[in-house]
């Protein structure tokens, strides 16, 4: 007997328009993108990881139920419309995988063909999705401070202690963060003031900005920026690494070290 979940989409509820879905293939996973290179005078072919997983196709079975015609076709339409002023990857979840989301864009479906006097019908609804399943607790922000001054020791172990969090009074002590996933991470990077952060091997530098100015570092859009009024200005100028990539975060533990006011990290942890 299948199980009837909800559907978020964009902070838009299936249930409020009375959309039910089923967990049918909703559990696949995406493809790899691999090149495979035939040698000459070699047997096989050769693997070529490109590093990256294709987009995927996720089709939710779906079903609207209503008590008359009348009531069926507005909750289609209203669904219908709901969806399609979508036109850019959106937030996606689903009552089958409560601990994580996708990014989606509404692709296709809702090609009904109702039944009972026209008042019910089962249907597909697909959307093209990146190929993360980013994990919601990787969007809680990892906080790290130079100073104790505003804690109480109630405060501080608390902080501690909440998923394996480290907060101490200065570089000298260090911290760690843990990658719980398979998979390294891009993090976004909010750091308060001038000065050195180190995730494990990988060293930002900040520069000439003051102690109360925080930049902005998107390692998944590669964008570096400080905001103003809800106004974003480009600050690459700030901001070098010790290597040519932006930073990630490794799988496992890695070592936090930080000679700025302060750091905040979003992991941004995902699975397949």
């Amino acid at each position: 007997m299948a199980i009837f979940k909800a559907l978020e989409f964009d902070g838009m509820n299936s249930l409020d328009y009375g959309i039910y879905i089923t967990g049918e293939a909703v559990y696949n996973a995406p493809e790899r993108a691999v090149e495979m290179v035939s040698i000459p005078g070699k047997n096989g072919a050769l693997a070529l990881d490109q590093g990256r997983f294709e987009n995927i196709e996720v089709t939710y079975h779906a079903g609207c139920f209503a008590d008359t015609q009348e009531e069926f076709a507005r909750k289609v339409m209203e669904f219908r419309n709901a969806l399609a002023s979508r036109f850019v990857y959106k937030r996606l979840t689903d009552g089958y995988h409560t601990d994580e989301y996708r990014m989606a864009l509404y692709k296709s479906g809702l090609e009904l063909s109702p039944v009972r006097y026209s008042t019910a019908s089962e249907f597909g609804i697909t959307f093209e999705c990146k190929p993360q399943r980013f994990l919601i607790d990787g969007d809680d922000p990892y906080s790290f401070i130079t100073s104790w001054e505003g804690l109480t020791d109630e405060n501080s172990v608390q902080l501690a202690d909440d998923q394996n969090r480290d907060i101490y009074g200065g570089i000298e002590f260090g911290n760690t963060i843990v990658n719980p996933t398979q998979f390294e991470s891009k993090p976004l990077l909010k750091i308060t003031g001038s000065g050195n952060v180190g995730i494990g091997s990988q060293i930002i530098s900040v520069m000439d900005i003051s102690d109360s100015t925080t930049v902005y570092i998107d390692c998944e859009t590669m964008e570096i920026y400080t905001l103003s009024g809800g106004i974003a200005s480009g600050a690459s100028s700030h901001v070098s690494f010790n290597s040519n990539d932006f930073p990630v975060i490794p799988v496992g533990v890695s070592g936090v070290t930080y000679t700025t006011q302060a750091i905040e990290i979003i992991p941004r942890w995902w699975r397949i």
